[in-house]
């Protein structure tokens, strides 16, 4: 067969360096620096950063980090606060070659210490408020890596160094010239963040700097961000990078307001003294605005843009914060999404709905990104698009640019989740009409508490090994405060005993103090012909508890 003659458009266009560079999201706080470099760029307490002094310090992280042996792909562990640190951290990194992998502050020290060992930390920076957590970790760890003590002003409290070397010494060796280089490649690793296991151990995500860079781009469009916003450092930066926001805030010259804890009056202080114009967080976060003291709440007087994930609020919470002053905008995505990748893109021509009909709009999740090229809810056995009828079950999918490169070490969990050329969520949803999704159910049975996830198998597994337990199932129980918590539903072994309060107190001797169920209730497990547990008749029976 004779071959297609080569196109005009196919001979001597090749790439070159004129034409072609690996796209990072390193290159937005470069040209900030360039651009804007006495425009604040961090606030924390007392601490204000220009964007020159930023850029400067992320490179003297990345140098220093650099003479201690870390290239490219080595990992880089850090648990922090939402501090400078952190958003150092997320430029001096990759700088050099590294990989970033922020730690959930609220886990255990076996997971920590399983985390270390699997991405096999080079570094470890350790912020001291974490000190014993980190500690405990380190002693259960096989790695041995270098721990840089972060011991920021603006703490405190309880902890102590368990370093070689204090943060600020360790960079005063770097060089805030240093040359750092673009990634070879955009498909080169960028961060490494772990998620809550439904069975056994977390997985570990690994994103790329293509990714990055276009989630970052995508939020920045998505949120309706102009240049120099505000933005206030609510949401973890260990959850999925902060969903790339500390890359977004950096590409539009924006403000990065660090928060330590996240409590009511520092965060009205914070909206109000410092302008705060965008912030992202889960339920919990409006729950402490709303339940505010009137003594902790300040005047706004316009109005700032909240974006929030997990389940959709309920139509009294949005009422409420807009009249505080937020407008709410509900996102989802997961961490093998880089973050939010869908939005509940909002049509004016439903302000006049009725308040029902306004908050079934409301409830679901939305449209894709700009950036997710991809986004419907398949048959996952036929790999068939569900009827977009908006009752039809299927298996939430994606594809993109903005998907994961995969699974670390793991090529088994990797295959099963790309199946048939689609990221497979796990979460069941309907298809619209009008294209757009809602969630219905987590086939993997996560749930989702402050924005934490925790898997109902990890808690079900610790109530198994309790002397007096016989059968234990575990669903979420919807809350005003978190979202979702633990409900445990439990059966006694004949002849044994045990009360609510036993059976928390076991689990919180054997997990981390959020997983733990908030609430016990003593019946026979519901069951179908086969022995399986009736988990949506739990779910009934939760919100009625």
């Amino acid at each position: 067969m004779k071959e297609a003659a080569m196109s005009a458009y196919d001979r001597d266009l090749d790439k070159n360096p004129a034409n072609y560079q690996p796209l990072t999201p390193l290159s937005f706080l470069e040209r900030s620096a360039r651009v804007f470099p006495d425009h604040p760029a961090i606030v924390h307490g007392r601490i204000r950063r220009s964007y020159r002094d930023f850029y400067a310090r992320s490179r003297r992280l990345a140098s220093a980090l650099a003479k201690a042996g870390v290239g490219k792909n080595d990992t880089v562990a850090v648990i922090c606060a939402n501090t400078p640190a952190m958003l150092e951290a997320h430029y001096g990194v990759p700088m050099c070659g590294g990989v970033l992998n922020t730690l959930n502050t609220r886990l255990d020290a076996p997971i920590i210490a399983f985390s270390l060992d699997h991405g096999e930390a080079k570094v470890f920076i350790v912020d001291r408020e974490f000190s014993k957590l980190a500690k405990e970790a380190l002693a259960l760890a096989k790695v041995k890596p270098l721990v840089v003590d972060y011991d920021d002003p603006e703490y405190d409290g309880p902890g102590e160094r368990i370093g070689s070397v204090e943060y600020e010494d360790f960079i005063a060796g770097g060089d805030p010239d240093y040359a750092w280089q673009r990634p070879a490649d955009e498909w080169d690793a960028i961060a490494l963040n772990y998620t809550s296991g439904t069975t056994g151990n977390p997985k570990g995500v690994v994103s790329h700097h293509r990714g990055a860079y276009l989630l970052a781009l995508g939020n920045i469009v998505t949120c309706g961000m102009a240049k120099h916003p505000v933005y206030l450092w609510t949401l973890p930066m260990f959850h999925c990078n902060g969903w790339c926001f500390p890359w977004s805030i950096s590409a539009v010259a924006g403000t990065h307001v660090c928060l330590r804890w996240v409590r009511a009056k520092a965060m009205y202080d914070a909206i109000a003294d410092q302008g705060v114009t965008h912030l992202c967080g889960a339920p919990i976060v409006m729950s402490l605005l709303l339940n505010a003291p009137a003594a902790e709440k300040r005047e706004i007087g316009r109005t700032v843009s909240f974006f929030t994930a997990a389940a959709p609020p309920p139509e009294a919470v949005l009422a409420a914060m807009k009249a505080a002053g937020f407008d709410v905008t509900h996102l989802y995505g997961l961490t093998e999404t880089y973050g939010p990748s869908v939005i509940n893109d909002w049509n004016r021509d439903w302000d006049g709905l009725s308040s029902a009909d306004y908050a079934a709009k409301k409830a679901r999740q939305g449209v894709p990104y700009p950036v997710l090229e991809g986004m419907t809810v398949m048959n996952p056995e036929t790999m068939e698009p569900v009827p977009a009828d908006g009752v039809t079950l299927g298996e939430v999918m994606m594809r993109g640019n903005v998907v994961m490169k995969g699974y670390l070490k793991n090529r088994k969990a990797s295959d099963e989740a790309f199946a048939g050329g689609w990221f497979h969520s796990g979460d069941l949803g309907v298809l619209y009409p009008d294209g757009y999704i809602q969630l219905k159910d987590r086939s993997k049975d996560i749930i989702i508490s402050g924005g934490e996830n925790i898997s109902s198998i990890e808690v079900e597994d610790v109530l198994f090994k309790h002397p007096a337990v016989q059968a234990a199932a575990v669903v979420a129980k919807p809350d005003d405060k978190w979202g979702e918590t633990p409900c445990a539903f439990v059966e006694l072994k004949p002849g044994m005993s045990a009360t609510a309060e036993e059976i928390i107190a076991w689990c919180r001797q054997n997990l981390a103090a959020f997983k733990c169920p908030r609430t016990v209730i003593f019946t026979e497990l519901p069951k179908t012909s086969t022995g399986k547990i009736q988990k949506f008749v739990l779910r009934e029976m939760a919100k009625g508890a």
